[in-house]
């Protein structure tokens, strides 16, 4: 099913992704999320959220080598409005800090209805556990995971139409020979894409069947921020 747009899915992620964000900064959850969790702005969280449930992704996955971040409750969020679900992949093995941190964030998944939404699983390869699945709607990946661009690559996206949010991303300079996402989103077949930043070190990819919609006309959505 082609990934159309959905509004009022979009506004009800938005609205409920602000609302834990203010539950996080007030209450004793901050301690629960790992300290780099901060980078990522709550405007780009609630942005990722309201952007996959208005695209309705039912198949949502996160490999993070942070644990449980405001990211992952922004993508659970979206997979409670669409009937979805979310794999999150976390590259570190499970010990007591991770352990403490699963349960006081499924505390918090529970008390929002999102504790069935979402599968952890830790210290496993994640290349085995994106193999796993095929027809991705909705991937974020951090670029600290080592082999990132492999898993990118590796990736069976929804051939109808799929998103991907990198983030934790730093470009290397030109002529220094490193490979960065834009090579590896050119191999995909099938594809034509366009890639934006929606924040600092985090970007957004998305992807749709070539030559598919280029007869028809897009209603642009326009995102503002207010200080």
């Amino acid at each position: 099913m082609a990934m159309e747009w959905c509004p009022q899915s979009a506004m009800q992620a938005y609205l409920h992704t602000l609302h834990l964000c203010k539950v996080h900064n007030s209450q004793d959850y901050s301690s629960t999320f790992g300290s780099t969790s901060c980078v990522i702005e709550p405007k780009c969280m609630e942005f990722v959220s309201a952007l996959a449930a208005g695209k309705r992704a039912r198949l949502m996955v996160q490999i993070t080598s942070e644990g449980v971040t405001l990211l992952t409750v922004s993508l659970a969020v979206a997979a409670k409005q669409t009937g979805g679900r979310l794999v999150v992949c976390i590259t570190q093995p499970l010990n007591h800090h991770h352990d403490y941190v699963e349960k006081m964030s499924k505390t918090l998944f529970l008390e929002n209805g999102l504790d069935a939404i979402v599968e952890f699983v830790y210290g496993i390869d994640p290349s085995v556990v994106v193999k796993r699945f095929k027809s991705i709607d909705f991937a974020v990946i951090d670029c600290k995971v080592e082999e990132h661009l492999k898993l990118l690559k590796i990736m069976n996206l929804n051939p109808n139409g799929s998103i991907v949010v990198m983030n934790n991303l730093h470009r290397p300079k030109r002529g220094c020979g490193a490979a960065f996402p834009d090579q590896v989103f050119k191999e995909k077949k099938g594809f034509e894409y366009v890639t934006l930043p929606i924040g600092e070190g985090m970007e957004l990819t998305r992807f749709r069947p070539n030559g598919k919609y280029q007869s028809k006309k897009y209603k642009r959505f326009h995102v503002t921020y207010e200080n």
